[in-house]
């Protein structure tokens, strides 16, 4: 039983349901993890007596996990980052959070339509603190918080009049009567409900000890009603234990652009990183509770030779388990052996969501967990990724986003309390309050403050005209890029205290600022092979730009910007590679 609930990646408790209704995190992968684990005996678990736990004398790996690991340290960075979403799922939701400042028909591109340009930020601004959702408040009888930009002692424009509503026999999960008799504010359901799955969807791995425990009794307490709108709605499978509760996030398929960073850092990892990861998971899922830091060690370096790591990469994946919990007592010195660490193995074994037991490859891995049909896939999206395009889609899933354009997006907005942006191109959800999302643009800082401004300045040199293709990625010419940062450098970078070692090395500032871009859903690379890569502007990418003044547009004339060789067209002007 033990090793069943561990190839679901959960822990069963009364009431859950383990599987998802479709795709990755559901019934197929879960036997085929079961194939792996019982084709595989444990001489060490078999032999263990009756009575208190023994240390065995060899820590025993689980073999689906060693496989990934394999499938890990062979793949290059940009699937690796897959099969660490496909495999793990532990993915926050990601959402652009300024709404446009007026309204627009579904008809209109988001090249031309409103914009939420909040201009150029000049002075630098201290770092918000650690992202996360507000918590409810601990007073039983007030209703609880949720962000809406309203003023102090007056209601969000969220919140709707604070109704009640007779629930005979009304009771929480604790059995205890709720305040007031059986007179539940309808509000506060709803609300409490929408921080919970708020919540799972940011942190799909939240523990009754960790930094979002005071979450944690509502998830409990609104557990039966949480999994079943997961399973509807996303197919995910929603588990809740006595001290843990589990999101089992899908995969989202090949470039999705999500990644693990160093929970101290932010340094991104590297395949030998989450091969690291996926080796220590391994070891740990059978592993005795107090466990020598030393030993440990050393069962990585003989488990698997030819996965051999810098101790970089082995001590980031090890910060990583210890920012999930799996993992408590790592020494803050790498070289300290005689340290003693204790494993929670019901998290490790939570940790996995797409087990690789029936995939082939890496590649079959990625392609299974995003396999969904047409609704599930497309609501997976929307809830998951900054904004949808309808080119991006296969046509069975492009034919389901036009025939539900209102009621598919309406759906997810009304379960997680964001607002709905449709415009020619696709469809975006956006969180006003800007909590679900693990980037944020505008932001604090050198890079968003200058991924702002680049963004804005290339959206007005290359956006098409009108009577000109609306529905696709704009190419944007290499030497713009170098000349708009060069100037927004020069213009902003001192008065605004950007970084010194951005300012004096631009390489590092354009890779930078073009990957937040690129994460956000506003860059992509183009699909041909150059170096440097070639960059396409995204239609989403102009909700950050000034509204269009397409009859009276300058050029740029920063010292950094190239001279364009051909006269303006009558109806604007717009960046041409000299020749």
């Amino acid at each position: 039983m033990e090793q069943q609930e561990y190839a679901t990646g959960t822990t069963r408790v009364a009431g859950s349901r383990p599987y998802g209704r479709n795709g990755g995190a559901g019934r197929e992968a879960t036997d085929a993890a079961l194939a792996v684990r019982e084709a595989a005996p444990d001489p060490v678990r078999d032999s263990r007596p009756d009575g208190p736990e023994e240390t065995p004398a060899v820590l025993s790996p689980d073999p689906g996990l060693l496989r990934l690991a394999h499938w890990f340290v062979a793949a290059t960075p940009g699937t690796a980052d897959d099969l660490c979403t496909a495999s793990f799922g532990l993915y926050p939701a990601r959402h652009h959070g300024v709404p446009a400042d007026a309204a627009a028909d579904a008809d209109v591109s988001w090249w031309h339509g409103p914009t939420a340009h909040a201009g150029a930020v000049r002075r630098s601004r201290e770092a918000r603190p650690a992202r996360g959702l507000r918590r409810a408040r601990r007073d039983a009888a007030a209703l609880p918080v949720v962000r809406s930009g309203a003023k102090p002692g007056t209601p969000g424009r969220h919140r709707k009049p604070e109704l009640t509503r007779t629930v005979p026999g009304a009771h929480d999960r604790s059995g205890q009567e709720p305040p007031g008799g059986d007179r539940v504010p309808v509000d506060r359901l709803t609300a409490e409900r929408r921080i919970a799955a708020r919540l799972l969807l940011a942190h799909p791995l939240v523990t009754a000890s960790g930094p979002h425990a005071d979450g944690f009794p509502l998830i409990h307490r609104h557990h039966d009603w949480l999994t079943e709108r997961f399973d509807t709605l996303l197919g995910y499978r929603l588990v809740v234990g006595p001290r843990h509760a589990r999101l089992g996030k899908a995969g989202l398929g090949p470039g999705a652009a999500r990644r693990l960073e160093h929970p101290g850092t932010g340094a991104p990892f590297t395949p030998a990183g989450y091969a690291q990861l996926a080796l220590a998971l391994a070891l740990l899922v059978d592993a005795p509770e107090h466990l020598p830091y030393g030993r440990l060690l050393d069962a990585m370096r003989t488990t698997a030779p030819g996965l051999a790591a810098a101790p970089a990469d082995r001590t980031m994946a090890l910060a990583a388990l210890a920012d999930w919990q799996v993992l408590a007592g790592l020494p803050a010195d790498p070289g300290d052996a005689a340290a003693v660490l204790t494993v929670d193995r019901e998290l490790a074994r939570a940790v996995p969501a797409g087990p690789p037991g029936l995939a082939a490859d890496a590649a079959d891995l990625i392609r299974r967990a995003a396999d969904a049909e047409p609704a599930t896939a497309v609501r997976r999206l929307l809830a998951e990724t900054p904004a949808v395009l309808a080119a991006d889609l296969p046509e069975d899933q492009r034919a389901w986003l036009r025939e539900h354009r209102l009621s598919g997006p309406a759906a997810l907005a009304e379960f997680l309390g964001l607002e709905t942006e449709s415009r020619a191109e696709g469809v975006a959800l956006l969180d006003p309050a800007d909590e679900l999302t693990d980037l944020a643009l505008p932001g604090a800082g050198t890079l968003p403050q200058a991924a702002l401004l680049l963004v804005e300045r290339l959206v007005e040199e290359v956006r098409p005209l009108p009577g000109e293709p609306t529905d696709g990625d704009v190419p944007i010419p290499d030497a713009l890029i170098d000349g708009v940062l060069g100037d927004i450098a020069d213009e902003y970078g001192l008065r605004a205290g950007w970084r010194r070692d951005y300012l004096a090395d631009r390489t590092a500032l354009r890779r930078d600022a073009l990957d937040l871009l690129h994460r956000l859903g506003l860059v992509t690379p183009a699909r041909c092979d150059t170096r440097p890569p070639a960059w396409l502007l995204r239609p989403p990418a102009a909700r950050y730009a000034p509204a269009p003044d397409l009859h009276a547009t300058a050029p740029s004339t920063g010292r950094h910007c190239r001279p364009a060789s051909t006269v303006p067209a009558p109806t604007g002007e717009r960046y041409q590679e000299p020749a």
